[in-house]
């Protein structure tokens, strides 16, 4: 992959007769814009390729996801004064955009390795990404967002279903509003899980709407947790990462699962 074939897959994905495509070849980066708007995503090519290494086509549509989003809110004033309920963290690969556009950052936390905390406006059937313009037009401060946003994480839902496999209990955490994969940033409900746990607890968020959650008993445990982890990621609308975790002490590890192996990293 390079990045003349990656711009053309974007703009195949993303063709729309009010959209322009410009391609930077001395910065690597592809531009696109709403004409009506005026208002645009600039790409960061050599990201995106990286990813595309691991992940191949997902990566593509997590670009795709990402631009259609943005552009769709563009060029409208969200106001998060009296929304306060309506503010979420999200979480994003590392390799999701950390700019709204040039010079305009989304507000966002280091996490894993693997995961970034991002904080969105909930609009309804859609969100906006909250940025540092947004925080500078309203005069709120970044630590009232992500208080905000975790306060409001830990009133959404954490009812899962369950599943044994060879003696390991796997739970499922699956509601579709948006924010499943957000609830890994409840730290209360993860150590009450942790309570529950049995054995060694271990956990995957593959894509936006869902959470996995491992009462590993065995090394079978483990390889079952990275095949649903993959098939899970393979088929998510929003990927974030095929990886899974080990919760320890509060604490979340990124573990590598090669057979009946596993291999922190």
């Amino acid at each position: 992959m390079n990045s003349k074939k990656l711009t053309n897959l974007l703009k195949e994905r993303l063709a729309d007769e009010s959209r322009t495509f410009q391609f930077n070849s001395q910065q690597d980066t592809l531009r696109i814009e709403n004409v009506k708007t005026g208002k645009g995503i600039t790409i960061e090519l050599p990201r995106v390729i990286a990813n595309y290494e691991l992940v191949q086509e997902k990566a593509v549509e997590e670009v795709a996801y990402y631009v259609e989003e943005a552009l769709q809110v563009m060029g409208e004033e969200h106001r998060m004064a009296g929304q306060e309920k309506s503010i979420f963290p999200v979480i994003r690969s590392t390799s999701f955009p950390t700019e709204a556009e040039e010079g305009n950052s989304f507000l966002f936390d280091e996490h894993t390795a693997e995961t970034r905390v991002f904080y969105a406006l909930d609009l309804g059937n859609t969100y906006r990404l909250i940025d540092e313009r947004m925080l500078e037009r309203e005069q709120w401060q970044a630590e009232r967002i992500r208080e905000v946003a975790r306060f409001n994480v830990r009133s959404l839902s954490t009812e899962v279903k369950t599943d044994t496999v060879a003696g390991n209990t796997f739970y499922f955490l699956n509601t579709n509003d948006g924010y499943d994969a957000s609830r890994i940033v409840n730290d209360a409900w993860l150590r009450e899980m942790k309570e529950n746990i049995q054995g060694t607890m271990a956990l995957a968020i593959p894509h936006q709407d869902v959470i996995i959650i491992a009462d590993v008993q065995n090394e079978t445990g483990y390889d079952v947790l990275a095949q649903m982890a993959m098939s899970f990621f393979a088929s998510g609308h929003v990927p974030i990462t095929a990886l899974s975790f080990l919760y320890e002490e509060g604490e979340l590890e990124p573990i590598f699962i090669l057979g009946k192996n596993k291999k922190r990293e």
